[in-house]
């Protein structure tokens, strides 16, 4: 994996067309992904404090506080103040609050937030394990992780669609859309050597969560986890 500076270069030099990408290359299921990620992170009428990690252009910060109950409030932090720079522009008018941050070293309080989410980004982490200590820390008890990450089939005839689709097609869509071809190889690599479930989900218990599981989406194409504090 390359080092965090060239993680927030790789980043800041796709970020305007990032949204087109990943709506265009998925089809727009990426869109019905975050639905089901809110439903799970607004499961209550009260008010929620949430720290989006790796939030990006604020796609899915801006989807949880449509849905949350009037009085949330939703931080989102992200290395890349290019991607940042363009989810500030979506989500004004919105109690989103969007700042420059590492996941790996939370500025904010033990025991802050309701809730935590990532949406696929949490595989750029440097340090995973850390990053998850982190939001362990940050959660208040009887908190919520949601973790939205890309992944691949297990099926191995749709592997193979899948791998001709992730590096000769997504690549060509990628370049087309921002000039960085290099950053549209970077990205399919990222997803194969992402931990499948059965290594992923011990990662959570080992950082302190308790009833962690897994959910797959589109034939393991995107998997959601859940864990508790």
């Amino acid at each position: 994996m390359p080092p965090k500076e060239g993680i927030l270069a790789l980043f800041d030099s796709i970020a305007k067309g990032y949204d087109r990408f990943n709506h265009l290359s998925s089809l727009n299921a990426d869109k019905g992904w975050r639905r089901k990620a809110v439903r799970v992170i607004v499961n209550t009428h009260e008010p929620l404090m949430v720290l989006d990690v790796a939030t990006g252009t604020a796609d899915l910060a801006i989807a949880v506080v449509k849905k949350a109950a009037e009085g949330s409030r939703v931080i989102g932090v992200d290395l890349s103040e290019g991607m940042l720079e363009v989810g500030r522009k979506k989500a004004e008018g919105f109690p989103v609050t969007l700042l420059q941050g590492d996941a790996e070293a939370l500025t904010f309080a033990d025991g802050t937030f309701d809730c935590v989410s990532v949406a696929f980004g949490v595989r750029n982490f440097k340090n995973l394990s850390l990053g998850l200590k982190e939001m362990f820390r940050v959660l208040k008890p009887g908190g919520r992780l949601v973790v939205l990450e890309l992944s691949y089939p297990d099926n191995r005839f749709l592997l193979w669609c899948y791998k001709l689709y992730a590096f000769k097609i997504l690549p060509a869509i990628g370049t087309r859309l921002t000039g960085n071809r290099g950053a549209y190889i970077y990205l399919p690599n990222s997803i194969l050597r992402f931990p499948k479930p059965s290594v992923f989900l011990p990662l959570l218990r080992e950082a302190g969560f308790s009833s962690a599981k897994a959910s797959s989406f589109t034939f393991g194409i995107c998997r959601m986890y859940v864990a508790e504090k």
